[in-house]
C-alpha cells in the first residue's frame, strides 16, 4: 500500500534509467561490445590523477574524526572557504564560506533548495527541453512545474512565452546551462533579457523570484564559449553545482549550493537550507569527498576526449541526413527524429542495439537524446546502424 504520490512516481519512472537497464539486458544477450548504449550521462572519461592522489593522502594521513566524522550541516568550513575562493578567482565574485552549503550532488542541492523555498502550489518555471527529474524535485514539495515550450530553432529559452507565464505564484526559475539534453549554452544576451524580465515581474507582483541555476556541466564547454555566471546578472540567484561531470565522480554524490548574500531573505534561506539538508536525511554531504574535492578545485577532466566524440558523432549524423544543432557544452546531442513519433524511432534503434532516449522525457517530443560520454570505438561501431536506420526510413 504505497502512497498515491509514489504510485504516480512509479508509473512515470525515469525513461533514461529504463533504457540504461535495457542496455544491461541486451549486453547480457549480445555482449557489451555489440550494444551501443547512449542512454545515460555516465562519464567514461577517467577522473584526473589529482583525485586519486587526494584520496590516498587523506585516507593515509588524516585523522578518522576529521575524515569520516560528522560536521555541521553546511559541510566543513575550510572546504567551503576553499570553494568560495575558487569561485571568486574564476568569476570575480565575493563569496565566503557562509555562502556555500555542501550537498549530495546537484540533485541533493536542488531538493534542499526547493524544500527551503516552496509552499504548496508555488510555481517553478523551467524551459523545455529540460532534465526530466525536475518534475519530481518540484513535486516532492507540492510545487507546480510550469514548462515553457521549446524554441527548436536554436534552443535558447523561449522568453516571450516565459514572460507571459510568470504569475504571483512563481517562486523560482530553473536554468540549466550547458543544457541537458541539447548541449546548448545560454548566451549572455539571453541571461540579460531573462533577468530583466524577472526584475520587472518582481516589481509588478511585489514578490521575490529566485533563479535556481543547475550547473553540473559548467566546465564542459567547447570552442572557448563562456558560460555566464548567473549571480553576476541577477541578485536572487542560487547555484547548484556538482563534481559528477567536471571530475567524473557521479557515484560519489558531491556538490554544493551557492546562495548569494544579495538574495532576498538570505539569512533565513541559509538557515532553512541547512535544516533541510539535515531533515531530508542527507545530514551532510559525504565527508571524505568534501576533503577530496577541496584538493582538486583546479583539476579538470580531459575535455578533448568528449570533443573528439562530439565531432565524430555530429559530422557523421549530419552526413547521413539527420538534423541536429551542434552541442556547445555537456556531452549530449539532441537530434530531430526522422519520423514524427520519436518513441517509435527509439524502438527501431533498439532493434539495432542502439539505445537512445525519446525527447518526450525532456518535454520536447519529436527529438531524441544521444549521450556521447562513451568510448570513441562505441560511436564508430554504432554509426552503420544509425546510417541504416535513416536509409530504411527514406525508402
Amino acid at each position: 500500500m504505497i502512497s498515491k504520490k509514489m504510485q504516480e512516481q512509479v508509473q512515470n519512472s525515469s525513461v533514461i534509467r529504463a533504457m540504461f537497464e535495457e542496455g544491461k539486458r541486451l549486453a547480457g544477450i549480445h555482449g557489451a561490445e555489440n550494444v551501443f548504449d547512449f542512454s545515460l550521462g555516465n562519464p567514461n572519461v577517467k577522473p584526473p590523477e589529482d583525485v586519486k592522489k587526494a584520496i590516498m593522502e587523506i585516507v593515509n594521513d588524516g585523522e578518522a574524526a576529521g575524515v569520516h566524522g560528522y560536521m555541521n550541516n553546511s559541510g566543513y568550513e575550510d572546504v567551503r572557504a576553499a570553494i568560495a575562493k575558487s569561485i571568486n578567482d574564476k568569476f570575480d565574485t565575493t563569496f565566503t564560506h557562509n555562502n556555500i552549503i555542501m550537498t549530495v550532488g546537484a540533485a541533493g542541492g536542488l531538493n534542499v533548495i526547493f524544500k527551503t523555498l516552496l509552499n504548496p502550489e508555488d510555481q517553478v518555471i523551467t524551459f523545455a527541453p529540460f532534465f526530466g527529474e525536475y518534475r519530481s524535485y518540484v513535486k516532492n514539495y507540492e510545487g507546480e512545474l510550469v514548462i515553457i515550450s521549446p524554441n527548436t530553432i536554436d534552443f535558447q529559452p523561449n522568453l516571450d512565452e516565459f514572460k507571459e507565464k510568470i504569475t504571483p505564484k512563481t517562486k523560482a526559475v530553473i536554468i540549466n546551462s550547458p543544457n541537458n539534453p541539447t548541449g546548448v549554452i545560454y548566451s549572455e544576451e539571453t541571461i540579460l533579457k531573462l533577468s530583466g524580465i524577472l526584475k520587472e515581474k518582481q516589481k509588478e507582483f511585489g514578490t521575490d523570484i529566485y533563479i535556481v541555476s543547475d550547473e553540473p556541466y559548467r566546465e564542459l564547454a567547447y570552442d572557448n564559449i563562456e558560460v555566464p555566471y548567473l549571480s553576476k546578472y541577477y541578485e536572487n540567484t542560487i547555484i547548484g553545482y556538482s563534481f559528477s561531470k567536471s571530475l567524473s565522480l557521479p557515484g560519489e554524490r558531491i556538490g554544493y549550493l551557492v546562495i548569494s548574500d544579495q538574495a532576498a531573505d538570505f539569512e533565513n534561506i541559509i538557515s532553512a537550507a541547512n535544516i533541510a539538508n539535515r531533515i531530508l536525511g542527507f545530514v551532510n554531504a559525504p565527508s571524505l569527498f568534501q576533503r577530496v574535492i577541496a584538493k582538486c578545485l583546479d583539476a579538470k577532466v580531459d575535455l578533448e576526449i568528449y570533443n573528439r566524440n562530439r565531432e565524430l558523432f555530429y559530422n557523421a549524423l549530419l552526413s547521413y541526413g539527420y538534423e541536429c544543432i551542434k552541442p556547445e557544452g555537456a556531452f549530449y546531442m539532441f537530434v530531430k527524429s526522422p519520423i514524427e513519433n520519436e518513441a517509435e524511432f527509439c524502438r527501431m534503434a533498439n532493434k539495432k542495439n542502439i539505445l537512445i532516449v525519446p525527447g518526450s522525457a525532456f518535454g520536447c517530443p519529436g527529438y531524441v537524446r544521444i549521450a556521447y560520454c562513451v568510448a570513441y570505438k562505441t560511436i564508430e561501431k554504432s554509426l552503420p546502424g544509425f546510417k541504416a536506420l535513416i536509409e530504411e526510413l527514406k525508402k
